[in-house]
């Protein structure tokens, strides 16, 4: 299943139905993946499940209705073991940003936490999954599809938010704190933690 989120609404798009759910559920070849996502945005529709036998299928009509953007971020640990966060819009979030041309993933997810928070000193030290949401700028829509890597980082001094990015702070949060954090974050940031052994 792959969970895309628009608005920070879940659209799942699946190959198994599962009857007791209080999601609206699509049929791929019936519908018009765009109309789903319009709809969402206009708040007519909470949560919905599109559904076909492949869920490959379906991400790749949603590909070629939308455009795509791919981004590239980190979830940082210092050696403390506390996790790097930023504060924008009003939201804890974890640094990343768009892929510039000729770059490696990784190379983004790098460069866009030193850009974001001044952290440098990053190793990377494993692939997490990726997220998907679904974004409207300038009155269009886009699927921004975000490759995500752990990283550790023996940087000392103090992070600096980039302002022009609209960064409001960047904190180190202890494990303890993250769930708190999380609490005022994203769908798509909660996922990177699911696996994670967070005290509750």
């Amino acid at each position: 299943m792959y969970k895309v989120f628009v608005n920070d609404k879940p659209l799942f798009l699946t190959n198994q139905i599962s009857k007791e759910t209080d999601f609206q559920i699509f049929l791929l070849e019936s519908i018009d993946i765009k109309q789903v996502i319009v709809k969402i945005f206009q708040n007519k529709i909470q949560k919905a499940c599109l559904y076909h036998p492949d869920e490959k299928e379906i991400m790749k009509t949603l590909k070629a209705k939308i455009p795509v953007c791919k981004a590239g971020g980190g979830l940082v640990y210092n050696k403390k073991g506390e996790v790097l966060f930023i504060f924008r819009n009003g939201k804890w979030d974890l640094p990343k940003g768009g892929i510039e041309k000729g770059e490696e993933i990784e190379a983004t997810a790098m460069r866009e936490v030193e850009e974001e928070t001044g952290v440098d000193l990053l190793t990377i030290t494993n692939k997490l999954q990726k997220t998907y949401h679904v974004f409207k700028r300038n009155g269009k829509y886009k699927l921004k599809i975000t490759h995500w890597f752990e990283m550790q980082s023996t940087f000392e001094g103090t992070p600096q938010g980039q302002l022009e990015e609209g960064i409001e702070k960047v904190a180190w949060i202890k494990p303890s704190d993250i769930p708190e954090a999380l609490k005022n974050s994203y769908e798509n940031i909660k996922l990177l933690f699911e696996d994670k052994k967070l005290p509750v």
